[in-house]
């Protein structure tokens, strides 16, 4: 039955053979525990018998539970026929995990659909989604943007809030003489308990305009993706717009559930995809023909732009202080902003800054959950 892990042939299918006879025995085995118990043991000394078990029991036992079954498992498969009759003494669980073993591992890390547990899980696998959070998303391989992608629909963004004009019924408020006299005719003319009202709270809507011109086009699938995740919390307070050479609406397009789809129909949508900017001509149609019939009124607007602007940087100045002047809180999101030595200097941002409730950096999966909470807040 057991496959010694002093083989000399590739260990690696000796390992994940254990690894199903340890699902056999009840072990919640997922792929992501298969690989950090292969990656492990690739970087300890695969013939070592006392490496092998601590590699396998940080990174397959997630309960106390476990452990036994793993030990007996581990000796049947390990254990050559000769020794089977010592089995249980093959190590001295006294001992710690070996110097280079314990290195690899952290009490906080865990796998990616891994079970929450106290065992230790490897730390390279818990710091690459943390690295991934962080990193450039102008620079990340087909594999990370795929990461990346299953990261951004894990987000639940809240949406700001404001008081409603209209009051509701309370139990703490103003009196409400109407609602208070109706309830004492119901009872003969006898008043029995004072009424009240108060102010409501609605979501606040949000207005998002994302750049996809040719600057911009490295970072315009993520963000139009991070639009869908938040159009999808509030679908009735949210508004998306495309700019570039023109104005586009997809609102609609990235209200579908399945985020492929939606970004794909957005796709089709715009026109002028990774193409000029003209933001101040832009911004005035889009302040001219939804901003002040309703969409920007004590909103949340959020421009996604790195600032290049082919027109005219005085018009983009004065459609910046329009669209001030309408929305709640104007917050810019520049993905140049978060680099070292980043300093606004482009015309487009220059022009609009001295509008802006706040200049944030949009290069990575951290600071999109930054702007999370600065809408929030709002």
């Amino acid at each position: 039955m057991s496959t010694p892990a002093t083989d000399e042939a590739d260990p690696i299918p000796a390992l994940v053979g254990f690894t199903v006879v340890l699902r056999h025995a009840g072990l919640a085995i997922t792929t992501d525990r298969v690989a950090a118990f292969v990656e492990a043991v690739d970087q300890l000394d695969v013939t070592s018998r006392t490496q092998t078990y601590w590699a396998g029991r940080l990174t397959l036992c997630s309960d106390a539970d476990d452990i036994p079954r793993y030990e007996r498992a581990f000796a049947d498969w390990f254990t050559p026929p000769r020794e089977s009759g010592r089995a249980t003494e093959l190590i001295d669980q006294r001992k710690p995990p070996p110097p280079k073993l314990a290195a690899l591992t952290s009490p906080s890390g865990q796998g990616e659909n891994d079970d929450a547990s106290d065992e230790p899980q490897l730390l390279a696998r818990a710091s690459g989604t943390e690295m991934l959070r962080h990193r450039d998303l102008s620079e990340l391989s087909p594999a990370e943007r795929e990461h990346l992608r299953r990261l951004l629909a894990l987000l639940k963004p809240e949406p700001p809030q404001r008081r409603s004009r209209r009051l509701r019924p309370a139990r703490r408020g103003v009196p409400d003489a109407r609602r208070t006299l109706r309830a004492a005719l119901r009872d003969g003319g006898e008043f029995r308990e004072l009424r009240r009202r108060d102010t409501s709270v609605r979501p606040r809507k949000v207005v998002l305009l994302v750049d996809v011109s040719g600057s911009m086009e490295p970072y315009a699938d993520a963000l139009l993706r991070f639009a869908h995740v938040v159009v999808r919390r509030a679908p009735a307070s949210t508004e998306v717009f495309t700019i570039g050479t023109r104005l586009t609406r997809v609102t609609r397009e990235l209200r579908m559930r399945d985020p492929e789809r939606a970004l794909a129909a957005t796709g089709r949508a715009i026109p002028d995809w990774s193409g000029g900017t003209r933001l101040g001509e832009v911004l005035r149609a889009f302040v001219d023909r939804w901003g002040q019939r309703g969409a920007a009124r004590r909103a949340v607007v959020v421009v996604f732009s790195d600032g290049w602007e082919r027109g005219e940087t005085d018009l983009l100045g004065a459609q910046c202080a329009r669209l001030a002047r309408l929305a709640h809180q104007v917050v810019w999101v520049n993905p140049h902003a978060g680099k070292d030595g980043y300093a606004p200097v482009q015309g487009g941002i220059v022009a609009a800054l001295p509008h802006l409730n706040e200049l944030l950096a949009g290069h990575s999966l951290a600071t999109l959950e930054r702007l999370l909470e600065v809408m929030a807040r709002a």
